[in-house]
């Protein structure tokens, strides 16, 4: 080809696609109108009202975060981290309107929770909500929008494009996400854009928006709508949010294949063994790896494979046996347990005005930190100077065990005996461990204060 054909051929080229992409232009902003007009009236600004107790008095704070309705029943999806300690929630409708909501259910395990208004008190016609996607079917480059309130800015709109659709994360303080794999978009997600929808070009909520990276350029994370979904519906139908524990923790296994030069090696590495759990019970160690949970094969080659495997282990029926295949240095084990509910559960802290203490359940975080030898008490997470529990010696990070001699497993339990003893003005005995050790605190209570 001579070299003025190939100049005339690559004009055609660069012409074809300038025209073509003139044409397409209009279409793709009609898109976006539609697909914005479609979600933006179901939009909600969230301003929780917080309970706070870092002086050991109880304080508040009101913050703003975002959420979707998504039925005309009045429920909205939003992040359990918007919400968490709300004693009260206010809701802002697309029509500037402000109501309350209920709070109906929280997650903290994958950070979603769902709120339900007053369809009466909100608007005399149908309530509009947003249609809920398939976030199985996102791909890499696809656009979509991000709407919310940042930094406060209600019914605000960015646009970005899916960078990744099986993002993971460790866990990083009070923020866990072990069955998540996150939606990464460069779409703006900011402060307030918190539980707030992603959408793709259909009008369709394909995420919730959770997680943005603030030294990063566009850098934002949104849970898929598919796990949101199926968290939302047990919360509004009234099941149990009940998950099975084996006391496993779990590494990929690709290192330990190459270290072992075993091409076709499947399974997933057992990294840690809970002392207390079912499967220490059973025999099951570090170092072994499982194959098969019953007779279901189980692979984690990355990171990335880990939240599919522990949600596996999650969806057990609690006490049902369950038959675990273990590979143990070249040889095939088999061990029978019976998964427990998940012991460490996230609840609200509790004030105990009488004794001047700030107490919460004991976390996973906590529990690895302190080395409690299980995960039985309250942590003590605020005190207040100048009262009973100050003046005997109870300190931020010890973790009460027993009142009156009497046991307290969880943070139910032990609202139940501090609530019995709240009229009393008798001394109180608290064991508690700390560092190691168990100590005993004797709280004098000179007077009564009415527990709100």
């Amino acid at each position: 080809m001579s070299k003025r054909n190939s100049f005339l051929l690559v004009l055609a080229i660069v012409l074809a696609i300038s025209i073509g992409g003139h044409a397409q232009a209009p279409d793709l902003q009609k898109q976006i109108y539609q697909a914005r007009d479609r979600v933006l009236p179901a939009l909600v600004n969230v301003e929780p009202v917080k309970s706070l107790f870092s002086t050991g008095e109880k304080t508040h704070t009101l913050v703003t975060g975002s959420g979707i309705i998504i039925s005309p029943e009045g429920y909205i999806i939003t992040n359990n981290h918007v919400v968490e300690n709300a004693e009260k929630v206010w809701c802002t409708l697309f029509n500037r309107k402000r109501v309350t909501a209920e709070i109906v259910g929280t997650d903290p395990e994958t950070d979603i929770a769902v709120l339900k208004m007053d369809p009466a008190k909100v608007a005399p016609d149908t309530l509009p909500y947003a249609r809920l996607g398939n976030s199985d079917s996102l791909q890499v480059g696809e656009i979509v929008l991000a709407l919310g309130s940042p930094l406060g800015f209600s019914q605000s709109v960015s646009m970005g494009v899916i960078s990744s659709i099986n993002r993971y994360f460790e866990d990083s303080g009070d923020m866990v996400s072990p069955y998540n794999l996150w939606i990464q978009t460069d779409a703006a997600i900011n402060p307030g854009n918190s539980g707030g929808p992603l959408i793709n070009l259909e009008g369709e909520v394909v995420g919730i928006n959770a997680r943005g990276i603030f030294l990063a350029e566009n850098l934002g994370f949104a849970i898929p709508i598919n796990l949101a979904r199926e968290i939302a519906e047990k919360f509004i139908h009234g099941t149990p949010l009940e998950r099975s524990w084996l006391g496993l923790n779990f590494h990929p296994i690709k290192p330990l294949r190459e270290y072992l030069g075993l091409d076709r090696f499947q399974g997933v590495l057992i990294a840690n063994v809970e002392p207390f759990s079912p499967a220490r019970k059973a025999g099951i160690l570090p170092g072994d790896v499982l194959q098969r949970i019953n007779d279901r094969p189980v692979n984690a080659d990355f990171e990335e494979d880990l939240p599919t495997v522990r949600k596996i282990v999650a969806d057990l029926p609690i006490g049902s046996p369950v038959n675990l295949t273990i590979w143990r240095q070249g040889k095939t084990l088999r061990f029978s347990l019976r998964p427990q509910p998940e012991p460490f559960r996230r609840f609200p802290e509790f004030e105990c005005r009488q004794w001047g203490v700030v107490v919460k359940n004991i976390s996973k975080q906590i529990f690895r930190f302190t080395g409690v030898p299980d995960p039985h008490g309250v942590y003590v997470s605020a005190i207040k100077r100048g009262e009973p529990a100050d003046i005997a010696g109870l300190r931020v990070g010890d973790i009460i065990r027993k009142i009156n001699g009497t046991p307290v497993k969880d943070l139910l339990a032990f609202k139940e005996r501090y609530q019995q003893l709240s009229n009393s003005t008798e001394p109180v005995y608290l064991e508690a461990y700390r560092q190691g050790g168990t100590y005993f605190f004797l709280l004098t209570l000179n007077h009564n204060f009415p527990d709100q």
